[in-house]
């Protein structure tokens, strides 16, 4: 796992974040207040929100080598000029999927990605503020799941590195043999919303992708966007999220001062 001086610098650089305009962060805190304030349930996106799993094993080289089975099965011409170089493997699953659904092509190419999956996990950067972020929710009583489009095989063996697991066991919903059902389509959000017992206005899910907010609005769940850099943010900007941070740690410290707040009354 990546030693905790990388999450450090993380966490200094996010505090150099943030608005600068003293009205707009009243107006900016106030809106992440009421959004966070009636979640009984947080639904989280895994690779994003709670780690960057790829961080030091490349997704890229990862979508490579999966590009370079499909060539060595004579089936790479099945795939696009752009998909050929895309360096996200989970387009590349789409795309198989597309073509191959319910094959035993499909079933292998997703066995070879959760295998590359779970040899990213001991390199995984932790995103800065999850951790605690987690653990305070959990604390406070706050239902706490996963949904993602990663293999629950990944989530798991992650969070356990992280002391994490339970926090959200049983509540991990991923990737199943059904790719169909993959975000944006809201399958996984509502597996989880049924088994926690929750309506969807009273869960937030936290995303960081328009995959995630489009999945978290045909589900009925509010929206809370993570977006590490400005190209998500103008992506979300673009798809008309409402609530978009740049850091955690703005979620963190609400939670600290309404706790404090419900200790001193």
């Amino acid at each position: 796992m990546t030693p905790d001086t990388d999450q450090t610098d993380q966490m200094d650089r996010a505090d150099q974040a943030g608005p600068t305009d003293p009205a707009e962060a009243v107006t900016e805190e106030a809106g992440l207040r009421d959004l966070i304030g009636g979640a009984r349930v947080v639904l989280w996106d895994f690779d994003g929100p709670v780690c960057r799993l790829f961080a030091g094993y490349s997704a890229d080289r990862v979508a490579g080598e999966l590009v370079d089975w499909l060539e060595r099965l004579g089936l790479k011409g099945m795939l696009t000029q752009e998909e050929q170089v895309h360096p996200d493997p989970h387009v590349l699953l789409g795309a198989v999927n597309r073509r191959r659904h319910d094959s035993d092509l499909v079933a292998d190419f997703e066995e070879r990605l959760t295998r590359e999956e779970l040899r990213a996990v001991p390199t995984a950067w932790p995103t800065a503020y999850a951790d605690p972020l987690i653990r305070t929710w959990s604390a406070l009583g706050v239902g706490l799941a996963v949904t993602t489009n990663n293999s629950p095989r990944v989530v798991s063996e992650y969070l356990a590195t992280r002391g994490l697991l339970d926090c959200f066991a049983p509540h991990i919903y991923g990737r199943t043999q059904d790719l169909h059902l993959l975000k944006p389509d809201p399958y996984c959000l509502n597996r989880a919303l049924s088994a926690m017992g929750v309506a969807p206005e009273q869960a937030l899910m936290v995303g960081d992708t328009t995959s995630d907010l489009t999945a978290a609005r045909r589900a009925g769940v509010p929206f809370l966007g993570y977006a590490r850099n400005e190209e998500k943010a103008k992506a979300f900007r673009e798809a008309g999220a409402e609530t978009v941070v740049d850091s955690l740690q703005p979620v963190l410290r609400l939670l600290w001062k309404d706790a404090a707040g419900r200790v001193h009354v």
